[in-house]
């Protein structure tokens, strides 16, 4: 858990870094309480509207519209403090094979990055608020007030990121980086240059070029589209700004928080870890006993969470430590938390397939029960692997069965969680954001039951919220790329080349698989599915292949990119958590690598044969 009181190395400050660290906590401490109160509301609106609907038969006018609003809030708000965190989505792969004086280079001008995204998100709000007129016709509030949020979170950018420099003694740097930032800032809206190559290209090389400097992903994307313009782009900055907020001004995006929510309640509650009791009763026996035991439990938090970057973090901590006492190579366990918690964004609930329905409209109830088939498919597969390549030293004792159902009844809660969400959602009972919001009641009641306290559940609030808005500050930003994509006709550009391959439905999948792959090593799924879900989709559908099992597919190939480097999400979790070197991770990743590309190839024969 993330406390809300940032602590620094003992060693001698000035005064001009002991006041900025005392800034920055402050002004940390006031965005996460607003963090925390939004997504709060957020909830309490959802399921006010669900009570009034079910218990009255009638609804909260303007519900889903305050809804939203609120939630582009929390993206605003939260955005400065997911600067330095692991969902920042910063590569380092490259920047830390440098020497002392290139990283230097390099962190400056990712510093560039972010503080031009600072200065878009903040003038170009204002920009919209002066051309924008109307009346929010259920709310009764200016327009211009949604997008006047992320201008209020461009501000803080600034703020965080300049405090954060002045307190580790780096003023000579932001100094520099604010130069070329403002400088680049100006510049663009006065030069014009000529190239062959179209706006979205540009865009992506620009945006490639952050990413390799480590700078955040989504201020690589925002700034690169803005830069955009001086080669063409019909996307000024305004409307750069607009569509990283349409982006995200979404009802179904609110299901986002309420499951991050619910997976860090369900830890809070304890219930997590009748989930592993369970899953250690019933494989913990076996051979590779205890690894097989994070693979079940990954299944089975699979369908509490909905988070693999929540399920990597969990794994992280309460089972490498038992594993390196096993006998285990800490490498080892590392990559087999990391490729077990793949399972959470393809069993339901899934963040990623919430995503994808927003970004092509595909059912979300359908691609859930895809889910369920392709996450067996892939937990088989890792089973096997793991049978294979682990020799484990020591052996536990096989359960009794009154232990099996003891640790049965402990897990119920767990399995409760899971039948609300998708039963909910595919029956229609409830619509995705409802059933995430009702999921994160439930876990709340049983946190409230196992005695979590107030300052526990206050922090849980503040990190899923944080954690939320990097999510939703990533869609935003990735909104401004699909629309240049598709004004340039890239998905045409595409659909010609794997038109050019015949209309093999083989083919077209096997070629669509490997540019998926090739896409997974250096964006997060999120931007990817955002980017190229909209892409192959109709592609795939020409072909003859099912929609949704391709969605499923697609998510599926993605998720395999949050082991690879030079991104890999999951992995630098795993690191993060355990201090692993990720290099030593991503060596170790390699047997169950292979067996997650095993079980893409048989969910992709299935794809052909239904």
């Amino acid at each position: 858990m993330m406390s809300t009181v940032k602590t620094y190395p003992a060693i001698a400050i000035t005064p001009v870094q002991s006041f900025a660290r005392t800034m920055l906590t402050g002004i940390e401490n006031l965005l996460g309480a607003i963090c925390a109160a939004l997504l709060a509301a957020l909830l309490l609106i959802v399921l006010t509207t669900v009570v009034l609907r079910y218990g009255f038969n009638t609804g909260l006018l303007g519900s889903e519209e305050l809804a939203t609003w609120l939630y582009v809030a929390l993206i605003a708000f939260g955005a400065p403090l997911a600067i330095n965190s692991a969902l920042a989505m910063r590569l380092d792969l490259v920047t830390s094979r440098l020497s002392p004086s290139g990283q230097r280079g390099a962190a400056i001008i990712a510093d560039t990055f972010t503080l031009m995204s600072g200065l878009i998100l903040s003038f170009g709000s204002a920009r919209i608020a002066v051309l924008l007129g109307g009346i929010s016709p259920t709310l009764g509030l200016p327009e211009w007030i949604r997008f006047g949020f992320l201008g209020l979170g461009g501000f803080f950018i600034l703020i965080v990121l300049g405090l954060q420099r002045i307190s580790e003694n780096k003023i000579p740097d932001l100094l520099i980086a604010g130069l070329l930032a403002t400088a680049l800032y100006i510049a663009v809206s006065h030069i014009h240059i000529d190239t062959d190559l179209s706006p979205s290209i540009v865009l992506g090389l620009i945006a490639l070029a952050g990413l390799l400097v480590a700078a955040p992903l989504p201020h690589a994307f925002l700034a690169a589209a803005y830069i955009a313009i001086a080669f063409g782009s019909t996307l000024p900055e305004p409307a750069v700004v607009s569509s990283t907020v349409t982006g995200v001004s979404k009802f179904l995006l609110l299901a986002i928080p309420f499951f991050l929510l619910a997976g860090s309640l369900l830890t809070a509650a304890g219930i997590a870890q009748k989930i592993v009791q369970f899953a250690s009763s019933l494989v913990g026996h076996r051979r590779a006993g205890l690894a097989q035991t994070t693979l079940l439990t990954s299944v089975l938090f699979s369908g509490a969470s909905g988070s693999s970057v929540a399920n990597a973090a969990f794994g992280a901590a309460t089972f490498q430590p038992e594993l390196v006492k096993r006998g285990y190579p800490p490498a080892q366990a590392g990559a087999i938390i990391a490729a077990t918690s793949v399972l959470d964004n393809v069993i339901p609930p899934s963040i990623a397939f919430l995503i994808l329905a927003a970004a092509t409209n595909l059912s979300v109830g359908a691609l859930l029960v895809g889910g369920f088939f392709a996450g067996a498919v892939m937990a088989l597969c890792l089973a096997v692997a793991i049978h294979l390549t682990v020799r484990e030293q020591v052996t536990q004792p096989r359960a009794s069965g009154q232990e099996r159902l003891h640790s049965a009844i402990g897990a119920i809660p767990a399995f409760g969680l899971g039948i609300i969400v998708v039963v909910g959602i595919r029956m229609g009972v409830v619509t995705t954001t409802e059933a995430a919001a009702i999921a994160a009641l439930y876990t709340l009641i049983m946190a409230l039951i196992g005695k979590v306290g107030t300052a526990s559940l206050y922090d849980i609030f503040r990190q899923s919220g944080k954690e939320a808005s990097a999510i939703g500050l990533l869609i935003g930003t990735a909104s401004p790329f699909a629309f240049l994509l598709a004004v340039d006709d890239i998905s045409g550009t595409i659909s010609d080349l794997v038109s050019g391959l015949g209309a093999n439905p083989i083919i077209i999948l096997i070629a669509i698989n490997l540019v998926l792959l090739v896409v997974g090593l250096v964006l997060d799924i999120g931007a990817a599915i955002l980017l190229f879900g909209p892409i192959f989709l109709p592609i795939a559908v020409a072909a003859g292949i099912d929609p949704v099992m391709f969605g499923v597919i697609l998510v599926v190939n993605l998720m395999i990119g949050g082991l690879t480097p030079p991104v890999g999400m999951l992995v630098f979790v795993v690191s993060g958590v355990t201090r692993l070197p990720a290099t030593a991770l991503f060596k170790a990743m390699t047997p169950y690598f292979i067996a997650l590309l095993f079980s893409l190839v048989i969910l992709g024969a299935w794809a052909l044969l239904i």
